[in-house]
């Protein structure tokens, strides 16, 4: 190999600086714009984004030098997120988070406080002086037991539905006419109908919310089931003589489980939407207990938004971004485990 190709390998030569060399100056642009511009309004939005855009270049540059060109840091970013987040909710009793919801023991502290990483609000107040980062964890809590909760019934629920109706294909039809008819029913409507007749506790609402994941979830394992049930695994044990509920839970399941929970992945993304909308509508978890909707929906109150815009940006923001998150990495999952899904 001649020195010309060395020098412009990955990962080696001069090359393999430009990354940090970048990176670096974004970082440094990206501290300062929370730091020393906080609170200017446009400088620190343009600092924010200069910085966002010049960090996540240098280092996505150096871990393809590292790591090859396979290298993808949006999923890792996206990744880790969602582990910080995750355990942000597991730890939110014993972290040192302000007043998230007793509105007495706020009278002393300052309502509509704009987000400053050196004081103790870091990402500001609402009107009630409540703050704005433990409403934001304590809502994380609320939005992932009802997400993951409705997920993990409609992947139980749909599973054994889909498994039953493309194995035992006498149960196929009057399956199929059961999930049109759910899948007829505008999403929206259906929600707003429990919503009305169901308490708004965590566990009614991820009931309610299971409805919309049932049945894509038992279109999915139907499908699986389809295409294993053919296989020779699956031939090799009726020939054998093993009963229906040994082959649908010994053979099928273990491969129809796999495509379920990387689509699930992608449906907690939806379902956290679903949970947000219900909240800003006044029909999921009820102030002044947090959810990221009802926060959002703060914003409404005596043009809120207008004067104070971080008491919608900040819960936004973190639903965008949790959001994205869950779809990026279910993606990536639905192409690891279903690659003829991940085509369509």
């Amino acid at each position: 190999m001649s020195d010309a190709s060395i020098l412009s390998a990955p990962g080696t030569g001069p090359a393999r600086w430009i990354g940090p060399a970048v990176a670096v100056p974004g970082l440094a642009v990206l501290g300062a714009s929370v730091t020393v511009l906080a609170g200017t309004g446009w400088p620190q939005l343009a600092a924010v984004l200069v910085g966002l855009a010049a960090s996540y270049a240098g280092l996505d540059r150096t871990g393809r030098a590292l790591f090859g060109p396979g290298f993808d840091l949006l999923f890792w970013l996206c990744g880790a997120w969602l582990i910080a987040l995750v355990g942000a909710a597991l730890l939110a009793p014993v972290l040192p988070l302000g007043e998230h919801q007793d509105i007495v023991a706020t009278l002393d502290s300052p309502g509509m406080a704009v987000p400053d990483l050196s004081t103790a609000h870091p990402l500001g107040t609402n009107n009630f002086g409540l703050d704005l980062l433990g409403r934001l964890v304590y809502g994380a809590r609320s939005s992932l037991v009802v997400s993951l909760g409705a997920v993990l019934i409609g992947m139980i629920v749909g599973g054994a539905v889909g498994i039953a109706a493309g194995y035992l294909r006498r149960a196929d039809a009057p399956v199929g006419v059961l999930t049109n008819s759910l899948l007829a029913v505008p999403p929206l409507i259906l929600l707003i109908a429990l919503g009305t007749v169901l308490e708004p506790t965590l566990t009614n609402i991820a009931i309610a919310l299971s409805l919309l994941a049932i049945p894509s979830m038992i279109r999915m394992a139907r499908a699986n089931t389809l295409a294993f049930a053919q296989r020779e695994f699956v031939l090799a044990a009726e020939m054998q003589g093993a009963s229906r509920w040994r082959i649908a839970t010994r053979e099928l399941l273990p491969n129809v489980v796999p495509p379920l929970a990387s689509y699930g992945m992608v449906m907690v993304s939806v379902l956290i939407v679903a949970e947000a909308s219900l909240s800003f509508l006044g029909l999921g978890v009820q102030p002044p207990a947090p959810s990221w909707g009802n926060m959002i929906a703060e914003g409404e109150q005596n043009n809120a938004f207008t004067d104070h815009p971080h008491i919608v940006l900040v819960p936004g923001i973190t639903l965008f971004l949790t959001v994205f998150a869950f779809n990026l990495v279910g993606e990536k999952a639905r192409k690891r485990w279903d690659p003829r899904q991940a085509k369509l």
